[in-house]
C-alpha cells in the first residue's frame, strides 16, 4: 500500500451551550484551563499539562457534574495530552469516557461531541497497532453524518478531514470504490475555501491520484497528479525531496498507462533533484535507479535494467542494509526481469529473498509479504509447477482475508487468478467455485453493474465453454452483455465482444440463426463507431465467415475471408499471426473445393510466417510458454498430413503437399523442438554470450507484444528489430555454429546429403482433421532419395492398430499399454509382436526403398518405443540384416551438425553401485540436522535388483549388478587410456552430476547405471487410489511438465522420494530431473549411456519425439545417446556394454557402428528379441 499525504483533524473543543451566569462563569474557568493544558502538551510538558487538566476535572466535576459538557471535555482534553504525549491506550481510555458523557451532554449533534468521535477514529485508523479500521470507519461515517447537518458544512475544513481521512481508510483497506465520493468531496469544500493554490488542496489531490492508481484508472491518476504538480510548482519548492516523489509519481502513471516516453523524463526529472539533493549514496536515489530500471524492463531493455536494479541494490545494502522492506522490494522487481527472461532459478531465489526479509521486518500480514507470495504463486505458475503455485496463491488469499477480510475487490482479484491456474489444471470444479465466490463479493462490493463483475461473468462463461456446458455459458454471457450495454450502451465494442461471444455459442449448439443474428448486429454497431478499418470489426467479421464455413456456404465465407484478409493485411501486416489464421481458413474452402492450385499457396504462407514468428519466439519465451505458442502450428502440421491422406483416397495428386509436410517435421522435430533449447542453453555459457542473449530476449519480447498490435499502435518496431538483429549476429560471432544451427532447413538441403544407396525418411504421427475432424491419430512417412522430384508421402496405420498389436490383451489406449509393457518384469515385445510390427510399419515401404542399403529415420509418437533394428521381416532376417539403419531426431541433423564438440579429452565419469538409502548413523551424529530417522531406518517395503520404478510406498533397491557393469567399464576405458572417475555408494550425489561442466568441459564418456523413473501426464491416466484421500504427492509424479516427470536416482534418493524434500535445506534431494538435466552444458560430452530401466520414455508428444530424458540430453548438447526401451536383465546388459566399448575403443569403429555390431553380437547370441532389443543409439 502507498503512503497517502493526510490531512488529520486534531481538534480540542471550545464549549458553547446554555448557562446560568454563576454556572457560565465556572464554565469559562474550565475551558481556561484547558486551553493552558492545551498549550502545556504542545510545549512537550505533559506532566504539568496533565496536572491543570486534571484540576479542570475537578472544578467540573465538583461545580457543574459528572454529566455536564465541561466535565466530558475536560476528560477529552486529558486523552488528548497522552495523545501528545504518544501514550496511546490512556488516550484510548480517556476518550471513550469523554464520548459517553458528551453524547448525554450536549448531545450527538454537537460538534463536540463529533470532535471526540473524530480524535477516537483517527487514534483507531492511524496510530494504535494493531490498526482496528472497522471501528474507525464507523467512527468516521457517524461524525460525517453529524457534521453534515451543521450550517456551513460545505465550507468547514474539519468535515473535509474527516472525509479525507475516512478515504484514506477505505483506501487501505481495498474499499476504493468506497474512498472516490469522500475523496471528491473534501476536494471541493478545499477548493472552495483555500482555491486551487494551496498545498491542503494539492496534497488530497495527490491522495486521490494514489487512490485511482490502486484502482487502475491511471488516465485519472495523471491529470490529478499533473494538477497537483502545476500547483506545488507555483507555491511551494520544486527542488525538494517531496516534489522529486511527485515527479517520479507521475512517470509511473504513465508507465502503467503503457506510455513510457512521457514517463521517462519524470523519472529523470525526479532522479536529477534526488542526487542535487542527497547524492546518490541514499535510498531516494536507489528508488530512482529502479524505476527507471521498470521502464527498461517494460521496453524490452534487460541488460540496462538489471545493471539500474542491481545499482539500486548497491546502494539500498549501503544504505539500509539487506533488512529493510525497500531493499526487498527492489530484489522483487529484479525478480520480475528474471522471469520474464525465464531465469526462473534466479528469479525464485530473489523472491525467496524478498519473502523471508518482509516476513521479519514487517510480520506476514504486511502487504510487502502478501505481494511477494503473489508473485511467486505466479512464477511457479509460469514453471509449470502448479503445485507450488497453488500453495502460494492459497496463503496469499488466507492472509488477505485474515488482514482485511474477504469484503473487498482486491480478494476477489485473487481469488480470479486462483481460478485461471484450476482452469489450466483442468480442475473445472475448483475453477467454478472460485469465480463464482469472487463474482458474489464483486456484487456485494461493486455492485452488478460494475465491470469487474461483468470480467467474472465472462470468465464463468468462458469455463463453462470450454467444458462444452453452451447453455450456462449463453446464460451468463447474456447477463454480461446486459450489464454492458448498461454500463457503456450498445454502440460500444466491449458490448459487440460479447456479441460475438454468444455467436460462438450459438453456433456450438447449433443454432445458426441466431449467431448470424448476433455476428451482423456486431458488425452493424463497429462499422459504424469504428469503421471497417479496426480489430473489432475483423473480428466479427472473421467470425461469421467461420460460421459460413461451418454451414458449407463457401459462396458467402469466401468473400468474407478474402475482405479479412484484406483488412488484416492493412491493419496489422503480413507477419501478423491472424492474418495467417485467415489465409489457414480460406485455404480450406479451396481445399474442399479441389481448388488446389489456390488452397497450396495459402497454406504454405501460412507456415511460412509461423516458422519467423516461431524462430523469433524461441529466443524469448520459456519452453512452457513456446508449447502453448506452437499448438496452432501443430494444428497446421495435422491438415496438410489430413490433406494428403485426404488426396490419396480421392486419387488427387499431392502438388506441393509432401515438400510442405516435410519442412513442417523439419521445422517442428529438429528446430522448434531442441535445437532452439540448446542454443538457449549456449547462450548462458559466458558472461559475454549472456549477457547478450539477455538483450536478444529482451528486444525479441518487446517486438512480439508490439507486433501483435495494429500498425498504427506500434512504437520503436524498426529500431528494435535493428537491434535484435545485431545481438543474434554478435551472438553468432561468438559461438560456434550458432548462425548454422539456428537457421531454418528445406527437405532439398536433407535430400542433397544423400547419395546413392541412402534414403531418409520423416515419419510423422497427425490427428485427422480434415475434411472433418476426427479422434483417429494416424502414422505415415515421408520418404526422401536422392533422386525423387519430392518426398514421397505414404500412410501407414491407424495408432490403435499398433497399440493392438503391441498388446496380448484388449486393445487399450497407448498410454496406459506402455505403462504396462514396460513396467517391472513385463517382457513388452515378442516374436510374434515384432513380426506384426513389420507389416505395419515397414512393408508399406519396402517398394519404395529398392536398392537402398543405408538409411537415417526419425520416429514419431509411439514409435518412439520401437527399436527398429529388432524389427524381423522373416524368420531369418531383422531390419538391420537389410539396412544400415540410423535413428535420429530429426533428418534435419543431416544438413546442421550438432553443436556438441567432443574436447578430444579422455575423460569418462561413470555412475553404478549406488545407496539409495541415507546412512542414519551419519545423519544421528549431526545435530543440526532435523529428519525422520524412523523413516529412514524404516524395513524397505520393496527390494528388488531391477532397474525399475518401486511399487506404491516402495523404495529404490540397491543394484549389484550396476557395480560390477561400472567397474568392468571402467577397467576397460583405464585401458583405452581414458581417465576415470566412478561414482558409487553414497558418493553418487545429484551435487557431483550437477558439478558436470562447471569447472571445465563436460567428460567426453558419462556412463549412468541406476534407477529411471518416468510417470504418465496426470491429465491423462486414470486416479491411482491414493488421490483424493488426502496423501499429498510429489511434483515429479504429478507436474504437468513432462520432463519433471521422468528421470534419474542418485545418492540418497529414496529419503525425497517419500517425503518431497530434500534430507535438509540446501542439498540436491538425489532425484535428478530430465529438466535440470536439460538446463546443463554437456556440449563436449560424446557419450551418454543410460544403463537404466526405461530411460528412453518420456510423454509422447505427436512429432515433437520423447519428452523425456533423451530429449533433456540432446538439449544439454549430447551427441550421442545410448537409453533402453524397456528393463533389460543385468547380465545381458554388461554384455552388451562391455562390447559395444571394446568395438569402439579397441576396434576403432564409429559409435554407430560398434553399437550396430555389438547388438548384432547379441542378437546371435540370443534369439529372444527381449534380451538384446531393449537398447537403442540416438544421434
Amino acid at each position: 500500500m502507498k503512503t497517502l499525504f493526510l490531512s488529520l483533524s486534531f481538534c480540542v473543543p471550545v464549549l458553547v451551550v446554555a448557562q446560568t451566569p454563576a454556572d457560565s462563569l465556572i464554565v469559562h474557568q474550565v475551558d481556561s484551563l484547558i486551553q493552558v493544558s492545551t498549550t502545556l502538551a504542545n510545549e512537550k510538558d505533559f506532566d504539568k499539562a496533565l496536572e491543570v487538566s486534571a484540576a479542570a476535572e475537578k472544578i467540573a466535576l465538583e461545580k457543574l457534574g459528572r454529566e455536564t459538557a465541561a466535565y466530558g471535555n475536560a476528560c477529552f482534553n486529558h486523552g488528548w495530552v497522552f495523545y501528545k504525549k504518544k501514550d496511546y491506550a490512556e488516550a484510548e481510555k480517556w476518550y471513550l469516557v469523554a464520548k459517553d458523557l458528551l453524547e448525554k451532554s450536549p448531545g450527538k449533534e454537537h460538534p463536540d461531541y463529533a470532535n471526540c468521535l473524530a480524535n477516537l477514529a483517527l487514534l483507531y485508523g492511524y496510530v494504535l497497532s494493531p490498526r482496528d479500521y472497522e471501528k474507525a470507519e464507523a467512527l468516521y461515517l457517524e461524525v460525517i453524518a453529524v457534521q453534515k447537518k451543521f450550517p456551513g458544512s460545505a465550507e468547514d475544513t474539519d468535515y473535509a478531514n474527516n472525509l479525507s481521512n475516512l478515504a484514506y481508510i477505505y483506501n487501505t483497506i481495498y474499499k476504493y470504490e468506497q474512498a472516490e465520493p469522500f475523496f471528491l468531496e473534501a476536494l471541493a469544500i478545499q477548493e472552495k475555501v483555500y482555491g486551487k493554490e494551496n498545498m491542503k488542496y494539492a496534497a488530497n489531490r495527490i491522495n486521490l491520484a494514489l487512490l485511482y492508481d490502486n484502482l487502475g484508472n491511471y488516465q485519472q491518476a495523471v491529470l490529478s497528479y499533473l494538477e497537483a504538480k502545476s500547483t506545488i510548482a507555483k507555491i511551494a519548492d520544486s527542488t525538494d525531496l517531496k516534489f522529486a516523489w511527485l515527479l517520479n509519481s507521475i512517470g509511473n502513471a504513465y508507465r502503467n498507462l503503457g506510455d513510457f516516453e512521457k514517463a521517462e523524463p519524470f523519472y529523470l526529472d525526479a532522479k536529477t533533484i534526488r542526487e542535487n539533493v542527497v547524492g546518490k549514496k541514499h535510498p531516494d536515489y536507489a528508488k530512482s535507479l529502479t524505476s527507471l530500471a521498470d521502464i527498461n524492463r517494460q521496453t524490452g531493455n534487460y541488460e540496462k535494467a538489471e545493471s539500474l536494479y542491481l545499482e539500486s541494490i548497491a546502494i539500498l545494502t549501503e544504505t539500509l542494509g539487506k533488512e529493510h522492506t525497500e531493499y526487498a522490494k527492489c530484489l522483487g522487481s529484479l525478480a520480475i526481469l528474471y522471469a520474464e527472461i525465464s531465469n526462473y532459478d534466479r528469479a525464485e531465489a530473489l523472491y525467496l529473498e524478498a519473502k523471508a526479509i518482509n516476513e521479519k521486518v514487517d510480520g506476514k500480514e504486511s502487504p510487502g509479504y502478501i505481494g511477494v507470495l503473489n508473485n511467486l504463486a505466479i512464477l511457479y505458475w509460469q514453471k509449470g509447477d502448479f503445485e507450488r503455485a497453488e500453495l502460494y496463491y492459497l496463503e496469499t488469499i488466507a492472509l488477505q482475508e485474515k488482514v482485511v477480510g474477504k469484503e473487498n475487490r482486491s480478494y476477489a482479484s485473487h481469488l480470479y487468478n486462483l481460478s485461471i491456474l484450476y482452469g489450466e489444471m483442468n480442475n473445472y470444479e475448483k475453477e467454478e467455485r472460485l469465480l463464482l465466490e469472487a463474482q458474489t463479493i464483486q456484487e456485494t462490493v461493486l455492485g452488478k453493474e460494475h465491470p469487474d463483475y461483468a470480467a467474472s461473468l465472462l470468465g464463468l462463461a468462458g469455463l463453462n465453454f470450454r467444458i462444452e456446458n453452451y447453455q450456462k455459458a449463453e446464460a451468463y454471457y447474456e447477463e454480461a452483455k446486459a450489464i454492458r450495454e448498461k454500463i457503456y450502451g450498445k454502440e460500444h465494442y466491449l458490448y459487440t465482444t460479447t456479441l460475438r461471444n454468444l455467436g460462438s455459442v450459438c453456433s456450438e449448439m447449433g443454432r445458426y440463426d441466431k449467431a448470424e443474428a448476433y455476428y451482423l448486429e456486431a458488425l452493424a454497431i463497429e462499422e459504424k463507431i469504428l469503421g471497417k478499418t479496426n480489430t473489432e470489426y475483423v473480428f466479427s467479421l472473421f467470425n461469421l465467415a467461420g460460421l459460413y464455413k461451418t454451414l458449407n456456404n463457401y459462396e458467402k465465407a469466401e468473400p468474407l475471408y478474402l475482405e479479412t484478409i484484406a483488412i488484416q493485411e492493412q491493419l496489422l501486416g503480413k507477419n501478423h499471426p491472424d492474418y495467417g489464421a485467415s489465409l489457414n481458413k480460406l485455404g480450406i474452402i479451396y481445399e474442399i473445393q479441389n481448388r488446389f492450385s489456390e488452397s497450396e499457396p495459402l497454406l504454405k504462407s501460412y507456415f511460412e510466417l509461423s516458422q519467423r514468428r516461431l524462430s523469433k519466439a524461441t529466443t524469448f519465451l520459456s519452453e512452457r510458454e513456446l508449447a502453448r505458442y506452437t499448438s496452432n502450428y501443430q494444428n497446421a502440421g495435422n491438415r496438410v498430413s489430413s490433406w494428403l491422406l485426404s488426396r490419396q483416397e480421392r486419387g488427387a495428386p499431392f502438388g506441393a503437399l509432401p515438400e510442405l509436410a516435410f519442412n513442417h517435421a523439419l521445422f517442428l522435430k529438429g528446430f522448434l523442438r531442441t535445437a532452439a533449447s540448446r542454443l538457449n542453453t549456449l547462450a548462458s555459457s559466458t558472461p559475454e554470450t549472456e549477457a547478450l542473449s539477455k538483450q536478444l530476449k529482451g528486444y525479441r519480447r518487446y517486438l512480439a507484444a508490439e507486433l501483435a498490435k495494429p500498425i498504427a499502435e506500434r512504437k520503436a518496431v524498426e529500431g528494435f528489430e535493428e537491434k535484435a538483429n545485431d545481438a543474434e549476429k554478435e551472438l553468432s560471432r561468438l559461438i560456434a555454429g550458432y548462425s548454422e544451427a539456428s537457421r531454418q532447413v528445406k527437405w532439398q538441403e536433407v535430400q542433397s546429403m544423400l547419395k546413392k544407396g541412402e534414403a531418409a525418411i520423416e515419419f510423422i504421427q497427425f490427428q485427422v482433421n480434415f475434411p472433418k475432424t476426427s479422434d483417429s491419430i494416424m502414422y505415415a512417412a515421408l520418404v526422401l532419395l536422392p533422386d525423387v522430384k519430392q518426398p514421397i508421402f505414404k500412410s501407414l496405420f491407424e495408432e490403435k492398430q499398433l497399440t493392438n498389436i503391441l498388446s496380448t490383451s484388449a486393445p487399450k489406449q497407448s498410454r496406459e499399454l506402455f505403462a504396462q509393457l514396460y513396467s517391472r518384469g513385463v517382457k513388452p515385445l515378442n516374436t510374434r509382436n515384432l513380426t506384426g510390427l513389420y507389416d505395419l510399419i515397414w512393408k508399406p515401404l519396402d517398394s519404395l526403398l529398392s536398392g537402398v542399403h543405408t538409411l537415417w529415420y526419425a520416429p514419431s509418437g509411439i514409435l518412439h518405443r520401437i527399436n527398429f533394428d529388432a524389427i524381423p521381416i522373416d524368420n531369418t532376417q531383422n531390419l538391420s540384416d537389410r539396412y544400415n539403419l540410423t535413428r535420429l531426431g530429426c533428418t534435419r541433423s543431416l544438413v546442421v551438425p550438432d553443436l556438441s564438440k567432443s574436447n578430444g579429452t579422455a575423460e569418462a565419469l561413470l555412475y553404478g553401485g549406488i545407496t539409495y538409502e541415507i546412512d542414519t548413523t551419519t545423519i544421528a551424529q549431526d545435530s543440526a540436522t532435523q529428519v525422520d530417522l524412523a523413516l529412514l531406518s524404516s524395513p524397505m517395503n520393496f527390494v528388488n535388483a531391477d532397474r525399475s520404478v518401486p511399487q506404491r510406498g516402495g523404495n529404490w533397491g540397491y543394484l549389484p549388478g550396476t557395480e560390477k557393469e561400472g567397474s568392468s567399464i571402467t577397467a576397460l576405458l583405464n585401458k583405452s587410456n581414458f581417465s576415470t572417475h566412478f561414482y558409487s555408494g553414497m558418493a553418487a550425489t545429484e551435487e557431483s552430476f550437477k558439478a558436470i561442466g562447471k569447472s571445465g568441459p563436460a567428460p567426453r564418456i558419462l556412463h549412468l547405471a541406476t534407477h529411471g523413473f518416468f510417470f504418465p501426464d496426470p491429465q491423462t491416466e486414470a486416479p491411482s487410489p491414493e488421490r483424493g484421500l488426502g496423501k499429498a504427492e510429489p511434483t515429479f509424479k504429478i507436474s504437468d511438465h513432462p520432463m519433471i516427470r521422468s528421470g534419474l536416482i542418485l545418492a540418497g534418493g529414496n529419503y525425497a522420494w517419500h517425503t518431497g524434500k530434500p534430507l535438509r535445506p540446501g542439498m540436491e534431494d538425489g532425484i535428478l530431473t530430465a529438466y535440470e538435466i536439460s538446463q546443463m552444458n554437456m556440449s563436449n560430452t560424446e557419450l551418454v549411456v543410460l544403463s537404466a530401466c526405461e530411460t528412453g520414455l518420456g510423454d509422447i508428444q505427436g512429432n515433437e519425439g520423447v519428452y523425456g530424458l533423451q530429449r533433456a540430453f540432446k538439449i544439454a548438447g549430447v551427441k550421442y545417446l545410448v537409453m533402453s526401451l524397456w528393463q533389460v536383465p543385468d547380465v545381458q546388459t554388461q554384455e552388451l556394454m562391455t562390447t559395444f566399448y571394446t568395438k569402439w575403443l579397441e576396434d576403432g569403429l564409429s559409435i554407430p557402428d560398434a553399437f550396430r555390431l555389438a547388438q548384432k553380437e547379441m542378437r546371435n547370441k540370443y534369439k529372444d528379441p527381449y534380451l538384446w532389443a531393449g537398447f537403442v543409439l540416438v544421434e
